[in-house]
Formats: C-alpha cells, structure tokens, sequence
C-alpha cells in the first residue's frame, strides 16, 4: 500500500496548469513534485482516495534580459519584488493498478512591488488572492505493474479549466489625477489565471536500478489555444497606440511545458533525490496564436528533495535552484523591433529558488 500510496499522491499533486517558473515568467503552480521512488504494483487499492496539499513559496527580485541581469534594477532600487505563495490541493481516485484520475484545485495569494507602477517615485503594492485555474486529468500506466516491477511509463492527460480571475483588479498609486490612485487590472505575474481553457499532457517514467536507487522523468504540457484573454496592461489608464500596433495592450494566454530528471536514494523511511528541472513559458504557442503581452523565458534548476514516510504519511520538501536564467523575446518585442527599426527585448524578474513543501495520505 506504501508503494501506491507513495506514487498516486505525488502524481495527484504533479503539475497543474498554473506555474512553475519563477517570477515575471509566470508558469503557475507546483510544477510536479513527483520523484517516481515507487510503482504500483499492489491491486488491493481499488478504490482508494488520496489527498495531497503542497505549499509553493518564491520571491523573485533580479531582472533578466535574456540570460544577463540587470543588477542596476536592484542597485537603483527600481527592481520588481513579487512573492507568490500557492497551496495546491489535489484529490485522486486510484481505479485499480493501473487507472486514476485526479482533481487540483489551486489558492493563490501575490503580491507585487514595484516604483514604476506608482508614479515612480514610491514604492507602492498591489496584490491578488483567490482560486486559480483548477485541473482534471486521467492517468494510466501503459505496462502491467504486475508484470514489470522496475521500470514503467505513464500517460496522462487533462483539461485546465479557466476558474481563475484573470482579470484581477488593484489600486495603482499615484497615477491619476494630481496624484490619485487607479483601479486596474494587476500585473500578469500575480493574475490568478490565465482565462483560457487549456489541454495538458504528462509522461512519466521510472527504472529501479535497486531497491534503493532510482532513476525518474517527468514531461508537462500546457496548450492554451486561446490567443488572447482581453485584460488592459494599462493599469487602469489607456493602452499607447505603440502597445495596441504590437499587441501588448492586452495579455496574452500562453503555453508552458515543464521537464524534469534525476535519481534518488532510499535510506530507512527517508528518501533523498537530486535532478535537472527546466521550466518554460514559450514564445510561441503549439496550437492557435503568440500575439499579446507576455514575458516568455525559461528557467533551468538543480532540484535536491528529501521525503519521510511514516504512518501511511508521506511528507516530502524540493528546493529547485537556478542555475540559469533567460527572459527571451516576445511576440510584442519582435512586432516592435520590425516597426521601429530599433532591438526590442524586455525584461523578467527571477527568483533565485522556489520552496516546495507538502503532505499526502489516504483519505
């Protein structure tokens, strides 16, 4: 039961459509925080529930204009500060050994710094809290885990459903008349979702090289066909008649995948791994248009985790840190650059590592 246990809440809590990234490169939720230690190889769970919460903090703070940092941002004090925090709540039924299916549902609550949102001249905040984008899939693992005990793919795909505001609206500081505030859509970085329905599809895999070393992978993909949700980037105001010919006055709904490897270790009721995570929110979408504003990138981590067993409980922690950082060009960028004549390319705040802590158990 440990073993099906193990799998099935990691996989209830693996990615959902809301991100990963950090920052300004706004891939929202946990990312998958499945290490594959297990497989499902008990049939006698036909029926089981499994919960699982996992809590997601960053602070992103340096600004990146494809892989170089503007440390001037945060010398001058103009750098963007945003702390995200995400508690993702998912439920999934296990059909047998080989089936399940699974429900996430997101809260999210942001907050956003920044001078150049406020008049420029004080540091004001805007923020944002409620349910984001909420995600049904249905796994399958394509070989018998009765028959193959130590290596196994599964197959999952879903629906990510627009349940989260995505225009979300806060005061802007000292940028109304004779110095009032405005009420305006918040920055995309803290919206709660991206408005558009998505599909999604997950490959993960594992090998057992022993009974206590393993190997894992994981692949997530978010198609958002829609091109574009309407919300202003005005904050309040009137989009430039620049923004409008380049598109950014409005925001975009983007794609974004996720990709992650590495191996772990089993000692007594503790599991330790290490692994590559790269995290991305594309310039261009798989299916349907790129225009509108985002800030594409990607992000690619070293992700050491640590898991405890007791109980029928499994309590685990990942700590992805960035080894390298790139806010690539935009579709608004490139729009510009042809119309101006002039290198366009804008900017991303980064956190350095994102904390990952959570629980899961049979209900």
């Amino acid at each position: 039961m440990k073993k099906l246990l193990l799998t099935s809440f990691l996989f209830a809590s693996l990615l959902s459509a809301k991100t990963f990234a950090q920052g300004c490169v706004a891939i929202r939720s946990t990312g998958g925080v499945c290490s594959m230690l297990e497989h499902p190889d008990s049939t006698n769970e036909n029926g089981a529930w499994i919960f699982n919460s996992n809590n997601r903090y960053f602070r992103s703070y340096k600004h990146f204009i494809g892989r170089q940092e503007q440390k001037q941002r945060i010398a001058a004090g103009t750098n963007v500060i945003n702390h995200s925090y995400t508690q993702d709540m998912a439920l999934t039924r296990v059909f047998n050994s080989r089936w399940s299916a699974a429900i996430d549902i997101p809260v999210l609550a942001n907050t956003r710094s920044s001078l150049y949102e406020h008049g420029g001249s004080k540091r004001a905040l805007t923020s944002s809290f409620g349910v984001g984008d909420i995600r049904v899939s249905t796994y399958a693992w394509l070989l018998d885990p009765a028959k193959v005990k130590n290596f196994n793919v599964q197959l999952g795909l879903g629906i990510k459903f627009a349940t989260g505001a995505y225009n979300y609206q806060d005061y802007f500081r000292n940028t109304g008349p004779n110095g009032s505030s405005l009420l305006g859509p918040v920055d995309q970085s803290i919206q709660l979702g991206d408005g558009g329905t998505g599909l999604t599809l997950e490959v993960n895999t594992f090998y057992h090289l022993s009974s206590a070393f393993n190997l894992y992978g994981n692949f997530y993909y978010l198609s958002n066909p829609r091109q574009v949700n309407g919300t202003s980037t005005a904050r309040g105001g009137v989009a430039s008649a620049a923004n409008i010919a380049n598109t950014s006055d409005v925001m975009s709904v983007p794609d974004q995948y996720m990709a992650r490897a590495g191996a772990s270790v089993k000692v007594n009721k503790f599991t330790f791994s290490a692994g590559v995570r790269d995290e991305c929110l594309p310039v261009h979408d798989l299916i349907g248009g790129s225009d509108g504003f985002r800030r594409p990138g990607y992000i690619i981590s070293a992700e050491p985790g640590v898991t405890y067993e007791f109980k029928g409980v499994t309590i685990y922690a990942l700590a992805p840190w960035a080894l390298i950082r790139d806010r690539t060009q935009s579709v608004p960028d490139i729009l510009k650059t042809q119309q101006t004549g002039t290198y366009t390319h804008g900017d991303a705040a980064f956190a350095d590592y994102v904390i990952n802590v959570g629980i899961g158990f049979k209900l």
